[in-house]
C-alpha cells in the first residue's frame, strides 16, 4: 500500500538512510558496551561493571524505536551484523583492551553517535519529520551526556 504521511518518498528514503546509520552505530556501540561489561578487569572493575551494564541496556532500550522509526518510514531496518558493518562508524576491537581504553573507546563510541545523530538532522528537517527529530534530540541529550561522564572517569 502506498504511504502518505506528508512526507515524500525522495525526503523518507533520506532520512531512513540516515536512521539506519544510527541504528548501526547504536547497535555497534551497545555490543561494544556489552562485551567492555563481560571483560572489564582492574581496581575499577565493580564501579565500571555497573556503568557499563546501566549505558548497555539504555543502548539496547534505544534500538527498538529506531528501527521501528525506520519501518514507520516505510523501509527495512538493517538485518544481521553485515548490514550493521555496512552503516556503522564505529570499529570493533580485535582484542580486549584494558579498562581505561574501554573508557576511551566507548567516549569515541558515543561521540560517533552523536556525529551520526548530528547528520540525520538535515534530512530529518528537509522532511518535516518531526517524529524523527525527536528521536534524534533524544539520542543527542543521552550520547552528549554519557561521553562526559565517560570522560570524567579520564580525568586525573
Amino acid at each position: 500500500m502506498k504511504i502518505n504521511i506528508g512526507i515524500p518518498e525522495e525526503e523518507r528514503s533520506a532520512i531512513s538512510e540516515s536512521l539506519k546509520k544510527l541504528l548501526a552505530d547504536t547497535y555497534t556501540l551497545y555490543q561494544k558496551t556489552h562485551s567492555y561489561h563481560w571483560n572489564v578487569t582492574g581496581p575499577m572493575f565493580q564501579t565500571l561493571h555497573i556503568l557499563f551494564m546501566t549505558q548497555y541496556t539504555e543502548l539496547w532500550n534505544a534500538i527498538d524505536p529506531i528501527a521501528e522509526r525506520i519501518r514507520s518510514l516505510g523501509y527495512y531496518a538493517p538485518m544481521g551484523g553485515w548490514e550493521f558493518a555496512k552503516y556503522s562508524s564505529i570499529t570493533e576491537d580485535k582484542e580486549v583492551p584494558k579498562a581505561k581504553e574501554m573508557i576511551k573507546h566507548l567516549v569515541e563510541g558515543n561521540e560517533a553517535v552523536i556525529r551520526t545523530a548530528r547528520a540525520a538532522y538535515e534530512p530529518a528537517e528537509k522532511g518535516n519529520d518531526q517524529a524523527t527529530l525527536d528521536l534524534l534530540t533524544q539520542r543527542l541529550d543521552i550520547h552528549e551526556k554519557t561521553a562526559w561522564m565517560l570522560r570524567s572517569l579520564l580525568e586525573e
